[in-house]
């Protein structure tokens, strides 16, 4: 196709309501996260029907070819999600700067492409969601889903519940604004004081802020819960998936339709490392997992989300 043919064909696209973004495909195909394809098309690396695009405003159908680094995209996979016990020391990043190492180089080959759904900070252990489609991540970060993540807490200091209680009005502190946050005083031990802490926003090291804020230093910090899926018994640097019935329900009808779930298309066949640098993910040989009995706490509640 000529140059000014796919220009042509771009400037349909961009103004066109068929199809989806581009990003939004890279990201369902599990190459990526949405914000790591775009940062891809303004970097040059992703060509579009064999033109480089600078602009992700452009729609893209399944009869469009999309060459990532000069490797073709991969077909888009079944949906699925993994339980990550992240432990401490972890940054849940592709590629830090200072060299420190990262959540990817602590999963187990077995794993395909997946991003994160969230963060945890590097002295925060627990809880994480990993997914290889990146449409489910983006949809279950948003506060407006209004799944509760559940932390454990020990601090240093005092706090009486009355002052907790208050949070859940939400608080300000130096000019950000948090949401309702649930807050209870588990136990106290000396000078510590072991908490549970609900929130649904998840803003940078927002439990750390706000306990901060009411006189105590967070020593550790432990997600046990997001939204409906538990810790549980889950070891350190454990991955454990989530079977696709127990996901399908757990998301129900109107989420799975908001996320673009898909839970029809077949599960990747094993793929051999590029060696080249990947953006937000970590593409790594797969291999069919020994069925066994989940253990107890592995999954969710189905009666309620924590």
């Amino acid at each position: 196709m000529s140059g000014g043919a796919q220009d042509k064909k771009q400037a349909r696209q961009i103004a066109g309501a068929t199809g989806e973004r581009i990003a939004k495909r890279i990201a369902r195909a599990g190459h990526c996260s949405r914000r790591d394809a775009e940062r891809l098309i303004a970097e040059g690396r992703v060509r579009l029907n064999g033109a480089i695009i600078s602009s992700p405003a452009i729609n893209v159908t399944a009869a469009d070819a999309i060459d990532i680094d000069g490797e073709p995209l991969a077909a888009r996979e079944r949906t699925r999600l993994w339980l990550f016990h992240k432990p401490k020391g972890l940054m849940t990043t592709n590629r830090d700067p200072e060299g420190r190492p990262t959540i990817f180089s602590a999963l187990p080959s077995a794993l395909p492409r997946v991003v994160t759904v969230g963060r945890l900070d590097i002295n925060t252990e627990g809880l994480l969601l990993l997914t290889n489609d990146g449409g489910l991540a983006r949809q279950l970060e948003l506060p407006a889903t209004g799944w509760m993540r559940r932390y454990r807490v020990r601090a240093h200091g005092t706090v009486e519940q009355p002052a907790l209680d208050a949070l859940a009005r939400g608080v300000a502190i130096d000019g950000m604004v948090y949401g309702a946050i649930e807050a209870a005083i588990d136990r106290v031990q000396g000078s510590h004081v072991w908490l549970t802490v609900g929130l649904r926003e998840g803003k940078n090291r927002e439990v750390r802020r706000v306990l901060e804020y009411l006189g105590l230093a967070v020593s550790r910090l432990i997600r046990v819960s997001y939204g409906p899926f538990q810790l549980g018994d889950l070891d350190a640097r454990e991955v454990r998936e989530v079977r696709g019935r127990v996901l399908r329900d757990q998301l129900g009808a109107k989420l799975a339709h908001a996320a673009g779930v898909d839970f029809d298309a077949p599960i990747r066949a094993p793929e051999k490392p590029s060696g080249k640098a990947s953006t937000g993910t970590r593409a790594v040989k797969t291999k069919p997992s020994a069925k066994r009995k989940p253990r107890r706490g592995a999954h969710a509640n189905r009666r309620r989300a924590p």
